[in-house]
């Protein structure tokens, strides 16, 4: 069985805030959003709620508008906000959540289509009979994917390759990056257990996206549980909000992962992308107080041309940020690893690894997310 883990950085389309035309607004642009989506959910808008509101809604451009360059404000029924034409200032209107139904909407771009054919490339060329994909818009985005993308890039080599099954839930990220779960050669998905309602101590959601439990069923019979993981990021700057929710969520997983062993599954793979070092106290919990192993460690890892552990951009040791981790009963049966890194921008003073001749820039990369694969004799 060949198993892997790939940030595809979504497929088809992504949010217009993440462009790297506006690389130097983004972080705060995302954070506005975050604020303003929950003060909407508050049951009664105090004065300075509303004040906020103005401010935060000036700041995304929908101020006087209910669409700006990044953002939809979408309103269903009720009214919110107030515009006058005669030059007053906008007005919130609303006197709390139970008022009007409506929310907050990224705008998105198109991916580049030389990148979503290398995507393709790169899957069809990794194999893997499990695939956990991270950051896909949603179930039927990932099933065209497979479908269409997958099929089309198959035709420049003999052997064409198909997803039998494709499962993805959506989780809490209103961006479009969720966790799924692709699977071929007779591996089946056989029960998913959802965790997006598992709740952060201070009440809100613990996982932005998910960390599904996915059963699965080998050729052979035998059961394996994949847990792909998407860990809060340290997009705009690494603090301490941002390290104390990925150290829960990690946690958390750790947790699941023990009670899975204490309840007689030995065979248990957490993978994708934690956004975090292997040295992190934010991980901690996960990687050194549970049996679980990364196959980075396994003497037949191989990196490739590029010796760096690394799995994000350049591929130095310091950018290992996505994992498989295999419990003690698949560790030991693990026959190869590696990182695949055909389809990532690899530098041009000198390229770091080859690549496919369809990335002539670094637009038409896959992803800045390396493919960390396993070969499981199981």
């Amino acid at each position: 069985m060949r198993i892997a883990a790939f940030n595809v950085e979504n497929l088809f389309n992504r949010p217009r805030v993440f462009d790297a035309a506006h690389a130097d607004r983004a972080s705060s642009l995302i954070a506005a959003v975050s604020e303003l989506s929950h003060l909407f959910e508050n049951t009664i808008y105090s004065a300075p709620d509303k004040d906020r509101m103005l401010a935060l809604m000036d700041i995304l451009g929908i101020l006087r508008k209910d669409d700006s360059l990044f953002v939809w404000l979408r309103r269903i029924r009720g009214g919110l906000i107030r515009r006058p034409r005669n030059g007053t200032p906008p007005e919130i209107v609303a006197g709390g959540r139970g008022d009007w139904i409506g929310w907050l909407e990224y705008k998105t771009l198109p991916v580049n289509e030389t990148a979503i054919h290398n995507t393709g490339r790169v899957i069809r060329d990794v194999a893997a009979d499990v695939l956990a994909v991270v950051e896909a818009e949603s179930r039927p985005t990932l099933a065209k994917f497979a479908e269409a993308v997958l099929a089309h890039v198959s035709g420049e080599i003999a052997v064409p390759i198909s997803y039998d099954e494709v499962m993805l839930i959506d989780g809490n990220d209103d961006r479009g990056i969720d966790v799924g779960l692709m699977t071929r050669n007779g591996y089946k998905i056989e029960q998913v257990v959802s965790h997006i309602r598992d709740l952060h101590s201070y009440g809100d959601h613990l996982f932005d996206r998910d960390a599904p439990e996915f059963t699965v069923t080998t050729p052979s019979g035998t059961a394996i549980t994949v847990i792909p993981n998407h860990f809060k990021s340290k997009f705009g700057g690494n603090t301490g909000p941002s390290q104390t929710k990925r150290r829960a969520q990690a946690d958390r997983v750790a947790e699941i992962y023990k009670a899975l062993i204490a309840n007689g599954q030995p065979n248990v793979a957490i993978l994708g992308d934690l956004n975090d070092t292997p040295d992190s106290a934010p991980l901690s919990g996960l990687l050194e107080r549970t049996s679980l192993v990364d196959v980075s460690r396994h003497p037949a890892f191989d990196p490739g041309v590029f010796a760096g552990i690394g799995t994000y951009g350049n591929g130095s040791d310091r950018n290992k940020i996505d994992y498989l981790l295999l419990s003690p009963a698949l560790f030991e049966r693990v026959t190869a690893c590696g990182l695949f890194r055909m389809g990532n921008w690899p530098g041009v003073r000198p390229p770091k690894w080859p690549v496919y001749p369809t990335l002539t820039k670094e637009i038409h990369a896959a992803s800045d997310h390396h493919v960390i694969w396993a070969d499981i004799d199981i």
